[in-house]
């Protein structure tokens, strides 16, 4: 470990001494760069996380410096691989860097993928606003590219995101705009139904019956065969415990699908929050007698 941070402190000693020297100027920045990624490399193999992502914002300037926007948003990619290991707030800073070039450059394909990583990061720090703007973002240009497939991952995110942060609307006109999208798709037409109830489950939440029972119709009208399957039925019946006010119901749907297909924590929360309000409105009509 000692001999490759020693040997990393020399080649960045040297680096920064063809800075300072002599030299023309575009081959001095380029040497300088060879260096700093020896360096870099050297700092790695120490696994001084740290050192090494100074060094390759480094070598983006002096990409910047000859006007190499991709090299020097590559530089930034790995500055961040660096800091990923020890602060994932500065791995998004430099990630974000590299966006911005290559946005620059036109290259919308490696936006959009490190756009999504920054909302990765995001997402896993609890900065969900943050992580919904970023992934937003690549969803776009993801789309952009033409590529659908990828944009509709990341938009499920960006609806589980939006739930979470109790913004029900914003949600379910996601999930439902996917799954419109989906139908017509042959490979992605079996999993309409999980974004339907997804959606489904996000209304729920709003505590609106009427607004749940006018879901259902319209999600019968983006899938027929919606109203034969599991999903359709667990929405049905929470519909009517809900609008019936019966908590014991509703939790006893959950349980019956749950037996069958087990829920993710992500729709296991969003029940429990809808069973809440439910078990919240049962409490205020006792009290009224």
């Amino acid at each position: 470990m000692g001999d490759h941070e020693a040997r990393g402190d020399d080649l960045e000693k040297k680096a920064e001494k063809k800075l300072s020297g002599w030299g023309l100027f575009g081959s001095k920045h380029e040497d300088a760069a060879d260096l700093f990624d020896k360096a870099a490399n050297s700092f790695k193999l120490a696994k001084n996380w740290s050192r090494a992502a100074q060094v390759y914002i480094k070598i983006a300037n002096c990409h910047l410096k000859g006007d190499s926007k991709h090299e020097a948003a590559s530089a930034y990619v790995e500055a961040a691989n660096c800091y990923k290991k020890f602060s994932p707030q500065e791995a998004a800073q430099a990630l974000n860097q590299a966006v911005n070039l290559f946005l620059e450059i036109g290259r919308l394909n490696m936006a959009a993928r490190y756009s999504k990583d920054i909302g990765d990061i995001y997402q896993q720090e609890q900065d969900l606003e943050k992580a919904s703007d970023y992934l937003e973002r690549a969803a776009d240009l993801f789309d952009s590219e033409g590529q659908s497939s990828q944009s509709n991952t990341i938009k499920q995110k960006v609806a589980e995101i939006a739930a979470q942060l109790e913004q029900y609307p914003k949600a379910t006109e996601i999930f439902e705009a996917i799954a419109r999208q989906s139908i017509n798709n042959n490979l992605l037409k079996y999993s309409v139904r999980g974004i339907l109830l997804n959606a489904g489950i996000c209304q729920l939440c709003r505590g609106d019956a009427v607004a749940i029972t006018n879901s259902m119709e319209r999600y019968q009208d983006i899938d027929p065969t919606f109203s034969g399957t599991r999903e359709y039925k667990l929405l049905a019946d929470l519909a009517a415990a809900m609008d019936e006010g019966d908590v014991a119901k509703f939790t006893d749907a959950i349980k019956e699908f749950d037996g069958m297909t087990r829920l993710d924590p992500w729709k296991t929360t969003l029940l429990l929050r809808a069973k809440n309000e439910l078990k919240k409105k049962e409490d205020d009509e006792d009290d009224l007698t």
